[in-house]
């Protein structure tokens, strides 16, 4: 096993944790430990939310949960000799759920998908589902199944959320004026454009004093994915994976957790992903001067690994650029096109005996294939959502004969 260079105790919080980790984006959050390059090591995480939901039926602490805390990540981690200009390469060896199988903490034998309301987060489909809703899921080995998705088992591809290196102070910069900005073209639209920098609630690893604070002042929240990597949420970016971030600041200051048990394309509750704390191995290493070489100016690129359910056959939807209620076209909007191959898809499973709020979950977690199949043709996008027939114990391929329907039960709802 690699050595463990960030450990966690996960009946713990971060904050209470023997070295702390972070919840802000800055470049002025020091080291947990330095690491040498070619070296694999192992780290550990809390889920995402710092065990805010818990195995239950109520969906209230989901509707209720504190965002002004997450992400919480587990480093930073310094690479020894990275500088501005390097490219650092991760390989993802290893990684999975706590390795005590039962308790309290997310990822010890179980994890969640949630809902969140619109006045606190909302999801990709909150204009149709505004409230909060949950669905726990029993870990198998590899596969999961949720009391509160009956009729459902499928084999997830575990991945981080969200992985990436530290920003430059002037990187910085620009992302909260750019994100500002955006704000201030609707400042009161719920759910929120973006998210600003906020004091409340803020973790700088082991940063006290006025650098806390300066850290809290301006460090950029964790939700987005950015020039640094960050959140990300692709779920092929499992085992074998092999990741080559932009280093901005000296060390690189490689940062994540929000480990997922399983996640469909586009994560679209928000808290879409199967969520669980856990641990990953890597190996990491330079490329000196790569950012230059290969082009590397603004995101990571990764080469994803060959480890993943396979499924063979699909029920497929799609979705255009119109909002159809209205009859409004909008114009090669893949956006939109995806939300309505979601919507498809919803309202066909719920042909089955799902909830609305059961189908959007299962999206949301089962490893789906999302789709841009097109935007060249004027006036609709057109996005596709591949459904594995094969995670169903009925059968859900249209025939004459028509659906099966059956009660199946409720996902966790809030009060």
């Amino acid at each position: 096993m690699p050595d463990v260079v960030f450990s966690v105790d996960q009946a713990k919080s971060m904050r209470d944790q023997a070295v702390p980790g972070h919840n802000r984006w800055h470049p002025d959050i020091p080291p947990a430990i330095t690491v040498r390059p070619n070296s694999s090591i192992r780290i550990e995480c809390r889920e995402w939310t710092d065990g805010q939901i818990g195995n239950n039926d109520s969906a209230n602490d989901v509707r209720d949960v504190d965002l002004s805390g997450a992400h919480m990540l587990s480093g930073p981690i310094a690479i020894e000799g990275a500088e501005p200009g390097d490219l650092l390469v991760v390989d993802i060896l290893d990684l999975g759920p706590v390795p005590q199988e039962t308790g309290d903490a997310p990822g010890q034998g179980w994890g969640y998908t949630g809902i969140f309301s619109k006045q606190n987060g909302g999801g990709f489909l909150t204009e149709y589902f505004p409230d909060a809703y949950k669905a726990i899921w029993d870990f198998h080995g590899q596969q999961a199944t949720s009391r509160h998705i009956p009729g459902v088992r499928y084999t997830g591809i575990t991945h981080p959320g969200l992985f990436g290196t530290a920003p430059s102070h002037d990187l910085l910069a620009k992302w909260n004026d750019r994100e500002r900005a955006l704000i201030a073209t609707d400042p009161d639209r719920v759910p929120a454009l973006a998210l600003p920098p906020l004091e409340e609630s803020v973790l700088g690893g082991t940063a006290t004093g006025d650098r806390l604070a300066g850290i809290g002042r301006d460090g950029a929240r964790t939700v987005p994915p950015r020039e640094n990597g960050g959140n990300h949420d692709i779920k092929n970016f499992t085992r074998g994976s092999r990741v080559f971030y932009p280093v901005h600041v000296p060390g690189a200051l490689f940062s994540g957790g929000d480990l997922h048990f399983s996640q469909g394309d586009g994560e679209i509750t928000f808290c879409g992903a199967i969520e669980m704390g856990g641990f990953i191995d890597f190996h990491v290493d330079l490329i000196k001067g790569g950012m230059e070489t290969y082009g590397v100016t603004t995101n990571p690129i990764f080469m994803p690994g060959n480890v993943e359910p396979r499924y063979s056959e699909f029920v497929t939807f799609i979705g255009i650029s119109v909002e159809h209620e209205s009859n409004v076209n909008l114009f090669n909007d893949a956006t939109l096109a995806y939300r309505n191959a979601c919507m498809n898809a919803i309202e066909y499973l719920t042909k089955f005996g799902y909830t609305g709020p059961q189908a959007y979950l299962l999206l949301g977690s089962a490893p789906i294939e999302g789709r841009v199949s097109g935007v060249v043709d004027v006036p609709n996008a057109c996005c596709s959502l591949y459904l594995p027939t094969a995670i169903f114990d009925f059968d859900i391929r249209p025939s004459a004969a028509g659906p099966v329907r059956a009660d199946r039960g409720s996902c966790a709802v809030s009060s």
